[in-house]
This record gives C-alpha cells, structure tokens and sequence, in this order.
C-alpha cells in the first residue's frame, strides 16, 4: 500500500494529455472576428505590386483591394485597416493627397464599402507619411521640426475627408499630442459622432516597423524618435492611455505587438474600453523568412504569437496573417 503514495499526487499533465482536453481546458481563445487585416492600396498601379521585404503582402490595385475586403469577410475576419500609396508626384510638404476627396486612401475608402458595406469595419489610417515628400507623420516647420499643432489641423481635415468617404473608424497612428480630441472634435463638427477612433497610444520608435516602409513607399531620411515612444520607457505609456481615454478615444492600442507584451499587459489590467495590438511588419518578416529557411514550424509560429497578444489582453490583433490565420481558426472550432 505504501506504492500509492509514491510519487506526486498533483499532476497538471493530466489536463494536457489529449487534443480534447486541451482545448476543453484551454484559457484563451482567438476567433477570427477579433483579427484586422492591414491592407496597402497604390495609386497608379495595373497589378498587384508584391512588397519585397514582407513575402505574401502586396500593394493592391484598387481592384485587387476589393476582392481583398471580400476575402476577408468570407473568412470572418473582423476590420480591415486601410492604407493609402499615392503617386510620388503628388507628394508635397503638407500631405495635401491625404485630405484630397479624390486621394487613393479616400477612393479605396469607398471601393471598400461599396463592395463589402457594413459586414466588415472599415478603418483608415489617419497620419501624414504615406503623403508627404519627407516622409514624416506630420507637417514641418521652418527648423525642419514635426509642428504638432500645424499637424493637428491637418489631421482634422484628414479625419472629415475619411469620414465621408465611408470609414466606420479612424486609426490616428502619427503619435502628435492631443491628436485624439482634435479628430474627435472634427468628427462631431460635421455631424459624424458614429464614426469611431482607434487610438494608437503606445506606438514605439522601433526597428520593426522596417518593412512597413517599403509597403507605404515612404520617403522617410531620418527617424521618428522625436514623437513616437522610446522603447526604454514603460510609464510614459501609462500617461498616453490616460490622455488618450480623457480625450475620447474609443479603443486603444499597443504597437509592436511581441516586443510590447508588458505595456499591453499593463494596458488590459486598466482599460475599460476594447484593446487592440498591431503584430507589426518586422514581426511578420521574421517569422516569414525563418519559416522560409526551415527553421520554425510557419503555422504554429503564427497562431502561437496571435495566442500569446490574446492571453496578454488584447481583444483585437492587427496582423498581415488575418485571412489565413482565420481559415486556420475555423478549421479548428
């Protein structure tokens, strides 16, 4: 009798031992309707132009973009987040094509609720680099210095045009102060208090973003770290979330994603608002190009990093995987 005693008698590898207990037993689970799909739309384009740095993502033709929105609700994924790529000729200091009724973000705008209308949320990046000549999140003044209140201004301006072109949610993503309560002012002037805002709140000066210029066309010289945050800073994050919530934001956001797990931790033990994270550009090189090599295991890698953004608290994942990953999840319901 004294055998039974041998050993432990506490054994969580009881819970793990078969598929059905893991997933009776599993803590958290991502469905594809809390997944967002980043998508770049260029002006000037007959195909799909692929982005060389990000394997699988392309620059779309406004027609590919379409059929894009429609893959995505087919899937059920839950937002789409569009980014506009104009023609270098009609860049200028001032990013006069992101407030152009015309511009290719606000036409895609339109393509996009024309074809899918309100069964997908259509977001719209609100920021200035993807129009400007230097490259930059905002407007300069005469020392070549972001102004963040001649930024403002224009950010109202872009969020009004957005609007009306049919975004269901805009994603104010250049990291200005106060940028949250002017678009939402701007937003209720014009009547359009059903359109909601994204707020990116904890966006890091990061070396991930690295891909995401190429896929924007940016004309960046220079770097960011005069506005976005340092990535040595954690409490400066939590002073962004409380200005941003003050000022009206809808819902809130950490980017990068993996990197950031403590501040979107942090973020989710406070929020009462929903939380979104953006698994980045250089996220996704990475996985891709070791996948590539062999060295991981693609799919797992993949919906082991969207688990690890759900157990940490996000509600919402922005990922270039949406579409597939979200196949992947219902094939495992």
């Amino acid at each position: 009798m004294s055998g039974l005693t041998d050993g432990p008698v506490i054994r969580p590898r009881r819970l793990r031992g078969t598929p059905a207990m893991r997933r009776m037993v599993a803590e958290h689970r991502l469905h594809p309707a809390e997944l967002i799909l980043p998508a770049f739309v260029r002006e000037g384009i007959d195909d799909p132009v692929p982005v060389t740095s990000m394997p699988g993502v392309v620059q779309h033709t406004r027609e590919s973009l379409k059929k894009a929105a429609a893959e995505a609700v087919a899937a059920g994924v839950g937002g789409i987040m569009l980014y506009g790529v104009p023609e270098e000729s009609k860049k200028d200091a001032v990013g006069t094509a992101g407030t152009d009724p015309d511009g290719i973000l606000q036409v895609a705008l339109r393509d996009v609720r024309a074809e899918v209308g309100d069964d997908l949320v259509v977001m719209s990046d609100v920021c200035l680099d993807e129009t400007t000549d230097h490259g930059h999140c905002g407007v300069l003044d005469a020392q070549g210095r972001v102004d963040n209140d001649a930024t403002l201004e224009r950010y109202a301006e872009m969020a009004q045009v957005q609007a009306d072109a049919g975004a269901h949610v805009l994603g104010p993503s250049g990291m200005m102060d106060g940028q949250i309560a002017v678009i939402r002012e701007a937003l209720d002037q014009i009547g359009r208090e059903d359109v909601g805002v994204l707020a990116y709140t904890a966006k890091y000066a990061s070396a991930f973003f690295g891909p995401f210029r190429e896929a924007v066309g940016s004309s960046l010289k220079g770097d960011r770290k005069s506005y976005q945050q340092d990535p040595a800073n954690f409490r400066e994050s939590l002073r962004e979330l409380e200005l941003d919530l003050a000022e009206g934001a809808d819902m809130v956001m950490v980017k990068p994603g993996l990197p950031y797990l403590d501040v979107l931790a942090a973020y989710a033990a406070e929020v009462t608002v929903p939380l979104a994270v953006y698994q980045v550009s250089g996220e996704y090189a990475m996985v891709e190009a070791a996948a590539e090599k062999g060295w991981i295991d693609r799919e797992r890698a993949i919906l082991e990093s969207l688990t690890a953004f759900k157990r940490a608290g996000a509600n919402m994942v922005l990922s270039y995987w949406a579409v597939e990953a979200a196949g992947w999840l219902r094939r495992d319901f």
